[in-house]
């Protein structure tokens, strides 16, 4: 399989060099700088190197990059917008949802995919779209809240 040379990532074309195989992760923290999602498990159980592929969450510790090179990134150094923070980001600060904000990123991204695809999500809604993302800090109850924030943001329009 020839070697992974762009990558579209939040938006923007990126060039890089990459044998396929290597996995999206690596590629992003290490090739591209991007460090938000975050090496945790190493087995795509805990959610923490979590990322957008054509909207859907995936696992990026798990993802070999010749499999999505094709498809659309997004990573939460996307959500950002013209200096104004992402109704999930902002979220999240409201409801105080990170204590040593390790998953923080996963969790976020999780979220996003969530409301993009329901707007009004119910409390189990949100339970079932986040479950399989693990905070150890256990502030779930602020996640929870953070995301039922971000989906009010959202209905507000801001």
């Amino acid at each position: 399989m020839p070697a992974v040379t762009t990558l579209r990532i939040n938006g923007a074309e990126r060039s890089l060099k990459s044998d396929p195989e290597r996995t999206l992760l690596s590629v992003l923290r290490d090739d591209l700088a991007l460090t938000g999602a975050k090496y945790g498990c190493g087995e795509g159980q805990c959610g923490a190197c979590t990322v957008l592929v054509d909207g859907s969450p995936v696992r990026s510790c798990r993802t070999k990059v010749g499999a999505i090179a094709t498809k659309a990134i997004r990573t939460v150094e996307g959500l950002e917008q013209d200096g104004k923070l992402h109704p999930i980001q902002q979220g999240f600060l409201e409801a105080d949802a990170m204590q040593c904000a390790y998953c923080t990123c996963g969790f976020i991204m999780a979220g996003v995919a969530l409301l993009e695809k329901n707007p009004t999500p119910s409390e189990r809604d949100i339970i079932r779209a986040l479950d399989g993302n693990i905070c150890r800090c256990g502030v779930y109850p602020r996640i929870l809240a953070a995301v039922q924030r971000a989906a009010a943001l959202l209905k507000e329009g801001k």
